[in-house]
């Protein structure tokens, strides 16, 4: 004979562990829209349910809600914060524990105690990807405001620090490091202080071009043109909660990296520009076209000013990027809130 008290303890893990999967799935399914894991999320929550169902009209029998004095017990530390990362390791965790409990309980009740270890198991690959996948839908959605390229060529002798916080300090909502001349090794001790610049303020990083600087540093994201590395290959060496961003010029560069994994599209130039001589105008009407084209978010970058910047949201444009109108600017803090005010005025 099972004690009533196994029972309960039993019947309230199941629950605990039926909820909780309910709820990473549903984020899998409809924040992450990722149906490899709402699937295997599906499938874990299926089959434990399943093999608690011999025991369903015993431990509903055992069931006592109201008698039950942990039911409303709280402690510091379990309060929600609304962000969904938390939400994925909370309900996670209490996954995992309410196993743990089975697996010891198992084989009282003539249950396989295997089957829920390799379910725990399975759930401590499934939490990262998770967790990874979020923090990469949160990235993406920070793509707003002020991109400005920190661009060596451009700074003219001014250090890239420096500048760096003068335009976090404007309102700068991302910054990219952009470098074709210096040597790597150089390169990386300037990637490194711009990485804890921006982590500190809560602005995006990103390393234009190089891989290898990116993963060196735990750069927020990469950022590639068409001759660079395939984006299929760039996304596989990238980790999972990493940003990758394409420039380009037609719909047709647009589409294709969206489908091979890019995480937004920069367009350009929509102006003509002294910052590449040999850059391409597209026009605002190539944006638009772009943005209606594409799901992600879309960059505008070329000749954009604080005269034009509205211009430029105004056909569409979730960020615009800047290089001289920043850079070059005498007083760059203030140009640069000069322009993060003209973008805000279309939002």
């Amino acid at each position: 004979m099972v004690s009533r008290q196994t029972l309960r303890i039993i019947d309230a893990n199941l629950n605990r562990i039926g909820e909780g999967l309910r709820i990473l799935e549903e984020l899998a399914r409809f924040v992450l829209n990722d149906p490899m894991l709402t699937q295997q999320l599906k499938n874990m929550r299926h089959n434990l349910l399943t093999a608690g169902q011999p025991l369903r009209q015993q431990l509903l029998q055992a069931r006592d809600a109201a008698g039950d004095v942990g039911a409303y017990l709280e402690v510091p530390g379990e309060e929600r914060d609304g962000e969904l990362t938390q939400t994925i390791v909370a309900n996670a965790r209490r996954v995992q524990e309410g196993l743990r409990v089975l697996e010891e309980l198992a084989q009282q009740v003539n249950l396989d105690p295997d089957k829920f270890k390799q379910a725990r198991f399975d759930l401590y690959d499934i939490e990262p990807a998770l967790l990874s996948r979020m923090l990469r839908r949160d990235k993406i959605q920070r793509l707003t405001g002020l991109y400005v390229i920190i661009d060596t060529q451009a700074l003219q002798g001014r250090g890239h620090f420096e500048a760096a916080a003068q335009a976090i300090h404007g309102g700068a909502s991302v910054i990219q490091l952009r470098d074709k001349l210096s040597g790597k090794r150089e390169l990386l001790e300037v990637a490194r202080h711009l990485k804890d610049l921006c982590a500190e303020h809560n602005v995006l990083f990103i390393i234009n071009d190089h891989l290898d600087l990116a993963l060196a540093t735990d750069a927020d994201g990469l950022h590639l043109g068409q001759n660079d590395l395939p984006v299929t290959v760039v996304r596989k060496l990238l980790a999972m909660d990493k940003i990758l961003g394409i420039s380009a010029r037609t719909v047709a560069e647009a589409t294709s990296a969206e489908s091979d994994g890019a995480d937004y599209i920069a367009v350009g130039s929509i102006y003509p520009t002294a910052s590449k001589e040999a850059a391409v105008v597209v026009g605002l009407e190539r944006l638009r076209q772009v943005k209606q084209a594409v799901s992600l978010p879309v960059v505008a970058i070329g000749g954009i000013n604080q005269d034009n910047a509205a211009d430029v949201m105004a056909a569409g444009a979730s960020a615009v990027a800047v290089i001289s109108a920043a850079l070059k600017a005498e007083g760059m803090e203030q140009a640069v809130r000069q322009l993060v005010d003209a973008i805000k005025a279309r939002t």
